[in-house]
């Protein structure tokens, strides 16, 4: 009697080993506590610490894991992969980060790499953004192959090095020199969570992100005429700029919703939060980041300076015209002493379509845990290594799967930032869920 692939397939999974979840939880907070205090700030990115943990675990676990330099100063990125029943497809992508943006010690009020567990709470640089998605991913990784379940196709999981700096040493040079190595089908990244007030008010709701903003970063400079303070003049350069400023940051309204976000409304039955996170995806942003003036070092008070600088980070819906929001602000500030300079190229990558049997299994392993939650995709206003992916065509979810409130979502790149020990356990329970579903 002959036995089809899908139906062995079925047979090892349905009787594989299940964990022992206990001793799983205990080590997998533990591994983030280790990592957590490994301070792999970016810049450099010097990530030959963490991927050097990350490499023992899955040594540990009978894997061959490999690692690739992608820079002088450290920055190293580790790709491992599972064999899946069918090594014909191309694989579904875990991707996480080891690299976290710098700290202001004296603001924290605790040590900010001390990874201290506190009331329920596991505190320190990179809890949330993005270590502990990384540890659910390698755990439920290493508990497919512990266990002998084999998934559909092979799970490839990178861990990068510098997702903080546009992922120039990390995804964009991994995709440039070792596409073979990582070319996906799927992608899980971070960016989604579920929560019970930040989409809207008193309901559980988890985000499955599909899209992200562009972004744009503009410096504007401004040049005037040089004088003493104790003489106004109206030709100076930071009045000037300050009026810029305020007619750049005056963006018009969108026109339309971005669909995303009207299926997000529809799904809520239109009682959508009111927070800065829902703010930001409804709309076009822009956030003055810097400014800079002056004569000397320090800076002399009774000098008026002949020129002024700011930074503006502007943020644009999917579909958005980057070239035509500009030469609106242009128009908007119409001054011939103010130059509009563009950092940054931004990348309108569109969004991922949720019509897929991977969001489909992610949804089912959310509800699986919260059967009372809704599930819809959104998008996030930050940016995330996806948009290297989704560029390409490649459906790419942000999907943490743990129940945050607003007030620690917004903790991210904080002197606060922090996640529920016990949500990071439930999410690696659901992430092993994913992995041994449908995909």
């Amino acid at each position: 009697m002959r036995i089809s692939a899908a139906l062995l397939l079925f047979c090892v999974s349905a009787f594989a080993a299940e964990p022992d979840w206990p001793a799983v939880e205990t080590h997998a907070l533990d591994l983030l506590k280790r990592y957590v205090q490994i301070q792999s700030i970016n810049p450099p990115a010097d990530t030959r610490p963490t991927a050097a943990l990350i490499k023992a675990e899955l040594e540990g676990a009978g894997l061959t894991p490999v690692l690739y330099t992608s820079g002088p100063e450290g920055q190293t990125n580790l790709v491992v992969r599972l064999k899946g029943a069918d090594s014909s497809k191309k694989p579904l992508l875990l991707m996480n980060h080891m690299d976290v943006v710098p700290v202001d010690r004296g603001a924290w009020s605790m040590d900010p790499f001390g990874a201290v567990i506190k009331d329920g709470w596991i505190w320190g640089r990179g809890t949330l953004d993005m270590k502990s998605v990384g540890i659910q991913q390698l755990t439920a990784l290493i508990l497919m192959k512990r266990t002998g379940t084999i998934p559909p196709r092979d799970i490839v999981m990178l861990s990068s090095a510098d997702e903080e700096t546009n992922g120039e040493r990390g995804i964009q040079w991994m995709l440039k020199n070792h596409l073979a190595d990582i070319d996906p089908e799927y992608v899980l990244d971070e960016g989604g969570s579920a929560s019970r007030d930040l989409y809207a008010p008193g309901k559980l709701v988890f985000g499955i992100s599909v899209g992200e903003k562009q972004m744009m970063w503009l410096r504007l400079r401004a040049k005037g005429t040089a004088g003493h303070g104790s003489q106004p003049i109206a030709d100076n350069a930071n009045v000037i700029l300050l009026n810029a400023i305020q007619k750049a940051l005056q963006v018009p309204p969108a026109t339309k919703q971005n669909p995303v976000v009207e299926e997000l409304t529809k799904t809520l039955s239109g009682a959508v939060a009111q927070n800065k996170f829902i703010n930001a995806i409804r709309a076009n942003t822009i956030s003055l980041t810097t400014l800079t003036a002056g004569v000397g070092s320090p800076v002399k008070v009774n000098v008026i300076p002949s020129s002024a600088e700011a930074t503006l980070d502007c943020r644009l819906l999917p579909g958005v015209n980057a070239d035509e929001f500009l030469s609106d602000m242009k128009a908007r500030i119409n001054d011939p002493r103010v130059t509009v300079e563009r950092v940054t190229v931004p990348v309108d990558a569109g969004t991922s379509t949720t019509d897929t049997p991977l969001y489909r299994t992610l949804r089912a392993a959310f509800l699986k845990a919260h059967p009372d939650a809704l599930v819809t995709p959104i998008l996030v206003p930050y940016g995330t290594d996806s948009v290297n992916l989704r560029k390409r065509g490649i459906p790419a979810y942000g999907f943490e799967a743990m129940i945050l409130d607003a007030a620690t979502v917004a903790t991210m790149h904080s002197d606060q930032e922090r996640i529920p020990v016990q949500e990071f356990l439930t999410g690696i329970h659901i992430y092993f869920d994913v992995l041994r579903g449908a995909y």
